[in-house]
């Protein structure tokens, strides 16, 4: 009599799947054009929903308005008694024109190591790390170290109204005991001072989308019009668009950048825009990040006014789009209204909190050592994110943010340059490096 033994079935990993994982959702347009328009990511997280569900694990998909979708789900911790991690990505994306592209933004191309398409790099690739870290996990019987919900949302890229920003007001239940998040645009890699080092977000800018007014007394072209709505916003566009905001360090800032004078001997001063130009600059690709967060920004965006060429309007209209450091929000408006003049009213767009954080704390250190574990030579170093995530829609529920996509980088790839630009693309070698951190981070954080 013979016995057979039998093997078990072998799964794939989430370094197996990540890349098709990733291209799958490229493939998907999941564009965002603002104001409640484009396809939608009902597509996406059905898509999504389906990649859960194939593992075991209950997800609730759920619209804020017809086809703006968001998944959820919850991985049921070790210690149930701890307080929960929120691991969330968005399924939108930003336009893109094909033609524009060297490659068809949308077919999720795969070429000399680099997967390209609208969204590689905000923030599907991201989203891709999650979902098969998450199947691995299910697949396997493991549990992450606390419960984690999984957040898949719409609308990211618009501001939130209908993706996390509609959970958080209408199913603040879904995030019951979570006080921390991790999200997108952090933990990525940058060369300083010939080292490798892992800019992990610990802040973001406030967001402030505002529209000027001007009103005045319409009339015929050929008038003299002292009381020109268009002469009138066209100062202060100028005088917003020109201002020269002066350099305000916040803490996260001033530790970043000592962090680099440290890895390239430079010198720093605070007080000296000099020395903290250098320092910017000698982060590579990431000083377009970094550049930003030094100071308050504010750039015109749109123009509206009149509607015949011989006909003077009585109302004109523009857009800016400020960011604003944390802890100087209040200040950095008051400079706008001054700057705008007193027949210039200021009417808010969207508008969202600045963040930050110390880096310090159990979960800072938890990915300090993920990153640590798979680059044992490398430094971490905190940034400000001159944008903003939808950690800031969680931080109305007392959840704690931050930005930690992990991804190591060549150093000649403009990472930071492909955000919302074009030939958008992400090394598949980083994708597999980052479920490889993000697998450590949810078994010890």
């Amino acid at each position: 009599m013979t016995t057979e033994t039998t093997t078990p079935a072998t799964h794939p990993t989430a370094e197996d799947e990540v890349v098709g994982i990733c291209q799958d959702l490229l493939r998907i347009d999941t564009s965002n054009y603002g104001d409640n328009q484009g396809p939608g990511e009902r597509k996406a997280a059905e898509h999504v929903a389906a990649l859960l569900a194939e593992v075991g694990l209950d997800a609730e998909l759920f619209e804020s308005e017809p086809g703006r979708a968001s998944v959820v789900t919850r991985l049921e911790g070790t210690d149930p008694s701890r307080p929960a991690l929120v691991l969330h990505g968005h399924l939108d994306v930003v336009p893109a024109a094909a033609d524009d592209w060297s490659v068809d933004p949308f077919a999720g191309e795969e070429t000399d190591g680099l997967l390209w398409g609208r969204g590689a790099v905000d923030m599907k690739d991201m989203d891709a790390m999650i979902l098969a870290v998450v199947r691995q996990l299910a697949r396997e019987g493991r549990r992450p170290a606390r419960d984690v919900v999984v957040a898949m949302f719409a609308d990211e890229e618009a501001g939130g109204a209908y993706g996390a920003g509609w959970a958080v007001r209408h199913r603040p239940e879904l995030f019951d005991g979570a006080t921390e998040a991790i999200s997108e645009v952090g933990g990525f890699s940058v060369e300083v001072g010939g080292r490798r080092a892992y800019l992990l977000q610990t802040a973001e800018k406030g967001l402030a989308w505002l529209r000027l007014v001007a009103e005045g007394r319409a009339g015929h072209g050929s008038q003299v019009n002292a009381d020109n709505a268009v002469t009138q916003l066209a100062g202060a566009v100028a005088r917003i668009g020109r201002h020269a905001w002066p350099y305000t360090l916040t803490p996260t800032v001033d530790r970043l950048l000592r962090g680099v004078a440290d890895l390239t001997g430079l010198p720093f001063d605070p007080e000296d825009p000099a020395t903290v130009d250098a320092l910017v600059a000698a982060l590579g690709p990431a000083a377009k990040f970094v550049g930003a967060t030094v100071r308050h920004t504010s750039n015109p965006t749109q123009l509206d006014a009149g509607y015949k060429a011989n006909v003077i309007p009585g109302r004109a209209e523009a857009a800016i789009d400020v960011r604003l450091l944390p802890g100087h929000e209040e200040a950095g408006m008051a400079t706008l209204r001054e700057l705008a003049g007193p027949g210039v009213r200021i009417e808010p767009i969207h508008q969202d909190v600045a963040l930050e954080v110390p880096f310090e704390g159990d979960l800072v250190d938890a990915m300090v050592a993920a990153l640590h574990a798979e680059d044992p030579g490398a430094t971490v170093l905190p940034y400000t994110l001159s944008g903003g995530t939808d950690n800031k829609s969680l931080s109305r529920l007392g959840i704690t943010g931050y930005g930690f996509a992990p991804l190591r980088l060549p150093n000649d790839l403009d990472f930071a340059g492909m955000f919302h630009g074009v030939d958008e693309r992400v090394p598949t070698d980083a994708l597999r490096f980052g479920t490889r951190v993000l697998d450590r981070l949810l078994a010890t954080c």
